[in-house]
């Protein structure tokens, strides 16, 4: 088998679950939400030794199994000022998503097998209204983890997502939080990824609909105007 070949095997499988074959499809449901509209967003899988990524800069809903970058796990963690080690880059010319250092930590710092990044509306809407942390009570923080990686939430625990400031580059953030950005959102595996992120996505909807009705949405939270 040629090099060339070999490479390509990392990005081709008749599995559907396969890495390569799982962010372009979940790529198509992130985008018919509009989480991942005019090329925003992205999500990255780690499988084994091996960092499965998303490009940066393309129509999310129109990524390929072959788009898909390939890193090695064990390398320095990806900075945006050092060269990072691929095993496999794309033979068109794309760029790893703007994403990878953010990815990282939740690889490192979180022991993450997936990480997903949006650019919801209602995650933006909710750092606007909530800048320095967003809490909720109650609703459905059941299926919200603790660190993203721990116990699931309970019915009486109140959920505290940290919001900090935006950068003008996507790579220098460190948290899940941007404010007017997006969120980001990891978990042990891409299936409880995913379910946080639409869990915290209807989280951020409807205390964004109760702040407009006036409504507290912890305990406790005092209503302006």
């Amino acid at each position: 088998m040629s090099q060339d070949n070999e490479l390509d095997a990392l990005v081709k499988s008749q599995d559907p679950l396969h890495p390569a074959n799982l962010i372009p499809d979940l790529c198509k449901g992130f985008y018919t939400l509009g989480w991942v509209t005019g090329t925003g967003g992205g999500i990255s899988i780690r499988s084994g030794d091996n960092i499965y990524i998303a490009p940066s800069g393309v129509q999310k809903e129109r990524i390929q199994p072959e788009d898909i970058f390939v890193l090695p796990f064990n390398q320095p963690v990806p900075t945006p000022h050092a060269d990072r080690i691929f095993l496999r880059r794309p033979t068109k010319p794309l760029k790893e998503s703007a994403c990878t250092p953010l990815f990282w930590n939740a690889f490192t710092l979180r022991n993450a097998g997936a990480c997903i990044h949006t650019h919801s509306q209602n995650a933006v809407l909710a750092t606007l209204i909530w800048p320095n942390e967003f809490k909720i009570e109650r609703q459905m923080i059941k299926g919200v983890r603790v660190g993203g990686v721990g116990k699931a939430l309970t019915y009486l625990d109140t959920l505290v997502v940290p919001v900090i400031d935006n950068t003008p580059n996507e790579e220098d953030l460190t948290d899940s939080m941007a404010e007017r950005h997006g969120v980001y959102v990891w978990g042990p595996d891409w299936e409880k990824a995913k379910g946080q992120a639409e869990c915290l996505d209807y989280l951020f909807e409807i205390a964004v609909k109760m702040h407009a009705y006036k409504l507290p949405v912890y305990e406790g939270e005092v209503i302006q105007g």
